[in-house]
């Protein structure tokens, strides 16, 4: 089993989701030769779409509700409890070799991470976002973050995404007789966007900041594509549950560059390094990382296993990132642990195109921002302004001719309060530490 975790990959940004300006030959084959989600939902940033992703659940449920720690050598900070259950866990107890290649996220403290979490093998960087070329995270005055396990490695020139992606091929070849999980967790397309020159050559034409984002997908889809090649040979593709996922949406972050002189990096004072202000395909919707409009949490997601599952067909029902963990319990026939999960299993909505949702409410919630979502209509509560730091609520129409871009908070006060108190019974209802 394979998963293939983008990093900041917008709602409709690969081909077969409709952008014909994107060269995504390895994303549209796994969508050929699988089943391709319109609605999967995911998180709004990168650390509560881990923890729901790794455990089925909710990320309050795991304290992931902030910012996770992010230096190992650092402060200690926030990281996911180690009484959650994440899927390595599940697979590892029944005899599979796990691994992780790539990018963590949900607490980098070194009595914290994957290997204290159901992962045997972890190569990658603890927090969230490095140089590729330096492995030095960028944010503040820097530090640097590429680890063996809890072992530091200095690997100055080398391009991280290929390095992953190598330790990811090896496992593979290794594995190849015995039952095993490989997550590789792509840093990619997500800032600094450095991507190989001959896929930046691609895009020549295009107007930033498409250009340059442009040019980051192509080379996430190239290095998906020698995972892909890999299992054609060595015969494993047709029996490998392999799932492509975003974590969120793309994002529109701009302005911030290196503040400091002798930065740990080595990038002068002025260094670049942000997203260019956008450039992912969002379609009719809008928004971005960091919101709960669409644009920020629906995101491309497939799962291809050619030997069980239809290949080439579409689903349009509300999926969400925590159904992967009992679907895979599900399909490879593991006992799930005994834990609360708020993910459902896929096989209904993939056997049929008219089965219903599992979800019939949808939450999300970060600091001090939360959504719910319920049939067509959404509402998102962020709590904002000083000195009272009052919640301040958008309703949203997921079904006007420009979704989501009117608020109907004031002409609809009944729904407002219908949806607030859907938010407020799941908050009670959330198990603190179950």
């Amino acid at each position: 089993m394979i998963i293939l975790y983008t990093d900041d990959q917008g709602t409709l940004d690969a081909g077969c989701y409709g952008s014909k300006d994107l060269y995504t030959p390895n994303i549209d084959r796994l969508a050929k030769n699988g089943v391709r989600f319109t609605q999967a939902y995911a998180h709004t940033v990168c650390c509560p779409s881990r923890a729901a992703f790794l455990t089925g659940r909710h990320p309050q449920r795991s304290g992931i509700n902030n910012w996770t720690q992010g230096n190992m050598n650092g402060p200690d900070g926030l990281n996911m409890s180690l009484d959650e259950v994440t899927f390595a866990e599940a697979f590892k107890e029944s005899g599979y070799r796990t691994a992780l290649f790539g990018k963590w996220h949900v607490g980098s403290h070194r009595n914290h991470g994957p290997m204290k979490q159901g992962f045997d093998e972890f190569f990658g960087i603890r927090n969230g976002f490095i140089d590729n070329y330096n492995h030095y995270f960028l944010h503040g005055k820097g530090y640097h973050d590429l680890y063996e396990g809890t072992t530091e490695v200095f690997k100055k020139g080398s391009y991280f995404p290929e390095l992953i992606t190598n330790r990811a091929l090896s496992f593979i070849e290794k594995n190849r007789e015995t039952p095993f999980l490989l997550y590789l967790g792509f840093n990619i397309p997500h800032y600094p966007e450095q991507a190989l020159p001959e896929h930046t050559a691609i895009y020549q034409k295009l107007d930033m900041p498409r250009r340059s984002y442009a040019a980051m997908i192509t080379t996430t889809d190239h290095y998906i594509g020698q995972v892909l090649e890999k299992l054609s040979e060595l015969g494993l593709a047709e029996n490998t549950i392999v799932i492509f996922q975003s974590d969120n949406g793309h994002s529109t972050e701009d302005g911030l560059k290196i503040r400091y002189d002798d930065h740990a990096s080595g990038h002068p004072k002025g260094h670049y390094y942000l997203a260019h202000g956008g450039g992912g395909n969002t379609g009719r919707w809008i928004g971005s990382k960091g919101t709960f409009l669409e644009g920020g949490i629906r995101v491309p997601a497939v799962v291809s296993w050619p030997a069980k599952l239809p290949k080439g067909i579409v689903r349009d029902q509300i999926i969400t990132i925590m159904d992967w963990y009992p679907s895979l319990l599900e399909w490879c026939g593991i006992k799930k642990p005994d834990v609360v999960l708020d993910g459902h299993s896929l096989q209904p909505v993939i056997n049929s195109a008219g089965a219903p949702t599992a979800h019939k409410v949808l939450h999300f919630q970060w600091r001090n921002s939360w959504a719910v979502r319920k049939g067509d209509w959404k509402l998102i509560g962020n709590k904002q302004g000083k000195p009272k730091n009052e919640m301040r609520y958008t309703l949203h129409h997921l079904t006007d001719e420009n979704p989501e871009v009117t608020d109907y908070a004031e002409e609809k006060p009944a729904r407002v309060q219908e949806l607030i108190a859907l938010h407020e019974s799941w908050i009670r209802n959330l198990d603190k530490g179950q």
